[in-house]
Parts: C-alpha cells; structure tokens; sequence
C-alpha cells in the first residue's frame, strides 16, 4: 500500500524550494553586475588624494569584480563636473564617482548646481581619509607654525596661500586655520592639488594646505616645508611634523575624506556589491601598505553612517564659509 505523504511536508518542501530559488536567484544578479568595465569618475586632476586613492584601490576592485574599474579624470568647477556625471549616469552601477568630501558638504552651500547632492547622489563607503598638511615654500624664513604665523603678521596681505578650488577641503582648512590664528593672506585657487603644490614649489605663492598623499613626497625631498598637519594626532608617515593643535591651537582639526558615490536609483543591491568589495579592498595587505606610505587612513562606513557624516560636516563648514565670506568669483 502506497504511503500518503502529509500536506505539511508538501508545503515546507515548496517553502525551501522557495528559499533555495531565491537565493540562487539573488547570488545571480549580484554575479551579474558589473557587465562591463565600471567607470570611476575622479574629480580632480592626477597627484591629488583623490586621484591617488583611486588609482591604489580600483586594481583591487577590478580584480574582485571582474571587471577593470577605469579612471576617468573629469576636473573642474570644484568637482561638480563630475558629480553631475554621475548624478545623471544611468544607475546600473557602471558609472561610479569617487568624491572628495565638500564636493557632498560645501559644495550645496557655494553653487547653484544644477542637481542635487542628496536627491540625485547615493553615498556608499569612504576608501580613506586623511589629514591634511600646511607646506610652505622652503625660502619662506619660517620653520615652524608659530614662526610663519608671526611672519603673516608682521605683513597682513602681502602672503598668499593655495588650495584646488574656492570651497575645497585644503581652502576651507586653510580658512578655518586663518580665523582662529588671526590672519590675512589672499587665497589663490588652483585646478587640483598637484598644481597648487607646484604653485607653492616655484615661489608663486607662500603657503599651502594639502592632504598628505599629495605633499609627502615634497616634503620628505626638501622641495615644501611642512608646519604642522591638521589631524587630531601626528601622522604615522610625518611623525616629526607637529598637529596644529599641539602647535598652540587646541582642538583644530581638519580632514578630508574621499568616499564612493552612485546614482542615487541604483538598486541596494548593487550597492552592497560596491560597498562589500570595496571593504574587502581596502583589507588587502598591499592596498594597506599603500595607503600608509601616503597617509592615508582607514575608516570605511556604512552607507548610512557616511549619509551622517556629510550632515554634520556640511553645517560645520557652512560655518566657516560665512565668517570667512567665501564666494565664487
């Protein structure tokens, strides 16, 4: 006599298949993506942060996905020609930026752009962070902060300093340093932080604040002094250069951060994909390695704790660009 199998067990075989279909299902379309080589828009100009970053972290990323994440340096208008790139990419993944971080919290505040940051952008995970260095040209008669802030003094006007742009995170520190030590020297934008760094090497101008992945090696050849960094401790890679606030202005801290950013729609999944193997790139050994020569540290984010951070930030410098007037020309 044939056995009668129970409805119950009819049903729960039908849910795990459910489950197993699903699963296999979702395993699918995450292998999926990315179909083709991922653009990773970069914002500023070759020898910056934000470039170097890139170009240490997307071999590992092109190896973990596959598929060769391609830089594409797309400069100007502070970073808001790249934003809008990918603010207005298909959201399928293929077009990633990778941000400097008043391109999300300044940048709203300085321009009337032509999309919006928190409507039309979806963060996904910082790669690295970094203090930034104030440099000097090596003729300037000042060797250290408390020096050069006296020599400013004794010439109110007459000093310049650079940054990569009007509302730039190496502008707004310079800024911010400028308020709470009482100086005035003119601010002289530049198209990215490699040629502001030239700029202060050739003696165009005097000073310079920068990240450290953009003015180490300068410093270590002798070719830029650096003063003091803007970090809440010494960086492990210039330990003998003093914080700014251990040079006589506690609590002064300014970093700058460079994060992952997608279209907006682009589905969750996908951006888990992005935000799991960029974690995982960031682990590797030699991507470590790397990054500590320049700098650079690590502190990746979930994208809902980096949607906190650009919120905070951006009233901390919205401050800071109305005591100092900052405006576009």
């Amino acid at each position: 006599m044939m056995s009668r199998v129970r409805p119950s067990c009819i049903t729960n075989a039908i849910v795990l298949l459910g489950f197993f279909i699903a699963a296999g299902a979702a395993q699918a379309a995450e292998s999926a993506y990315p179909t083709r080589p991922v653009r990773l828009v970069v914002p500023f100009s070759p020898g910056g942060g934000v470039d170097t970053t890139a170009r240490i972290v997307a071999p590992k990323l092109s190896q973990y996905m596959g598929q060769n994440w391609v830089v594409d340096n797309r400069t100007g208008a502070g970073g808001n020609i790249a934003s809008e790139i990918v603010a207005r990419a298909n959201p399928d993944g293929q077009t990633v930026l990778l941000a400097l971080d008043t391109q999300l919290t300044a940048n709203p505040l300085l321009y009337k752009l032509p999309f919006s940051v928190e409507k039309d952008l979806q963060p996904v995970v910082i790669l690295a962070v970094s203090d930034q260095m104030l440099v000097i040209n090596p003729g300037v008669p000042a060797r250290t902060l408390q020096e050069f802030v006296a020599l400013v003094k004794q010439k109110p006007g007459a000093l310049r300093h650079g940054s990569a742009g009007v509302g730039s995170s190496n502008h707004l520190a310079a800024e911010l340093f400028k308020k709470v030590a009482g100086l005035d020297m003119v601010h002289v934008p530049y198209k990215g932080a490699g040629p502001a760094a030239a700029a202060v090497i050739s003696g165009e101008i005097q000073m310079n604040t920068s990240s450290t992945a953009s003015t180490i090696g300068y410093i270590k050849s002798g070719r830029l002094r650096a003063l003091a960094s803007t970090g809440t401790k010494r960086s492990k890679s210039l330990p003998e250069v003093p914080t700014v606030a251990e040079s006589g202005y506690p609590g002064f801290e300014a970093m700058q951060w460079y994060g992952l950013v997608v279209p907006a729609a682009t589905p969750k999944r996908i951006v888990a994909r992005i935000h799991k193997d960029s974690v995982r790139a960031l682990q590797s050994a030699d991507v470590q390695a790397s990054m500590e020569r320049l700098g650079l540290q690590q502190e990746p984010s979930t994208p809902a704790g980096l949607v906190a951070r650009i919120k905070k930030e951006n009233a901390k410098w919205a401050a800071v660009i109305r005591d100092a007037n900052i405006r576009l020309q």
